[in-house]
């Protein structure tokens, strides 16, 4: 089966507020979006209300939706909470005793990675990188855990892909995963807690960094 209407505008509303098509801080009617988009009004109006919940968007009555800027506090904020919870995950993971196969996907994410890296190819790389997060989550065994990294994912995904361009090529990232995966097979559950919680803290550092050198809140 096909998306729904509303899974297709949700889908293209992302795609274009990730882009910079529809740039933060900026404000659009309904109506022209649905022109936009070839549809009607209701499933651009759901898609939107789903994108507020994501802390993408907010809607206004009668002044439409507003692209919520980039904000250096937030993201300082979001990732205090996913170097914790994703540190607690890679802990779990390491102390559940997965077997090599079970650790695959996370592997795979790895190896994608490097091959973005070896092409030069960031876009590639933090679809990669992406995946490899969600899995360490998802290998950590805790749902609400899941839950909570979720409700923020979309957040950081955007705050990273307008910042992509700007940042050296990911070399030491890829390292802090491949350190961390080993800790996780080996079953050392410090070792991966802390190398992980670095890796986030060195993320969060260059991130929000990035936003107030560059003043995305407004691009």
């Amino acid at each position: 089966m096909g998306k729904s209407q509303t899974g297709q505008a949700l889908e293209r509303l992302r795609e274009m507020v990730f882009s910079g098509d529809l740039p933060p801080d900026s404000n659009h009617y309904e109506a022209d979006l649905a022109d936009q988009l070839g549809m009607s009004r209701t499933p651009v109006r759901e898609a939107a209300l789903t994108m507020q919940a994501q802390g993408l968007v907010e809607v206004q009555p009668r002044r439409g939706v507003r692209i919520l800027p980039i904000s250096s506090e937030d993201m300082a904020d979001i990732y205090d909470v996913l170097c914790e919870l994703e540190s607690l995950a890679a802990q779990r993971a390491a102390e559940i005793g997965y077997a090599k196969e079970d650790l695959q996907v996370a592997q795979d994410c790895i190896d994608e990675m490097d091959a973005a890296l070896s092409k030069q190819d960031r876009n590639l790389w933090a679809k990669a990188d992406d995946r490899f997060h969600t899995e360490l989550v998802r290998l950590g065994g805790n749902k609400r855990v899941v839950e909570v990294v979720a409700r923020y994912s979309d957040q950081v995904r955007r705050a990273r892909m307008m910042t992509l361009p700007l940042r050296p090529l990911p070399v030491k990232s890829n390292e802090d995963h491949r350190a961390v995966l080993c800790a996780i097979e080996r079953g050392d559950a410090q070792q991966a807690k802390d190398v992980h919680r670095a890796h986030r803290v060195e993320a969060r550092t260059l991130l929000t960094n990035l936003i107030r050198e560059f003043g995305l809140r407004r691009l």
